[in-house]
């Protein structure tokens, strides 16, 4: 996997990142620290690719499974150190899922596969991050 993030510089903290699979995105600093404002910091993208890659997992095991999933929604958050590195240090997953006949087991061991096999960036962050998660299934 490649990836290109080039400083739209001179002015400001502004950085697009352009993705192997033909994707891009600005991230930027905030006000204080040179920024605009025009996009994300860099750590809420990877917050927010983790709960994308979890979500992922989580989906693909439920349908693999035979469970008529509708929806998926995580709510991530997360605490960081006080000092640099200011690596991610606890993150909580909320798991909102929607479907006919979800069972929770079957919900429970999807979100356990993702966190301790398939999802790589919360693997990855749980090397610094104490990483928990719940669920709720909304019945349709």
């Amino acid at each position: 996997m490649e990836c290109q993030v080039k400083w739209i510089g001179p002015e400001g903290m502004s950085f697009v990142a352009e993705t192997e699979s033909g994707h891009a995105f600005v991230m930027d600093g905030a006000a204080d620290g040179g920024g605009r404002n025009l996009g994300p910091r860099p750590m809420e993208t990877v917050l927010a690719g983790t709960g994308g890659c979890t979500a992922y997992d989580v989906v693909l095991i439920l349908k693999k499974s035979g469970q008529k999933v509708s929806g998926c929604e995580v709510r991530l958050t997360s605490e960081r150190a006080e000092t640099d590195p200011k690596v991610f240090t606890r993150i909580h997953m909320h798991f909102v899922l929607r479907g006919k006949d979800l069972k929770a087991s079957m919900v429970e061991t999807a979100i356990k596969l993702s966190h301790n096999k398939y999802c790589s960036a919360s693997i990855m962050l749980g090397k610094t991050a104490h990483i928990s998660h719940d669920y709720e299934i909304v019945p349709e």
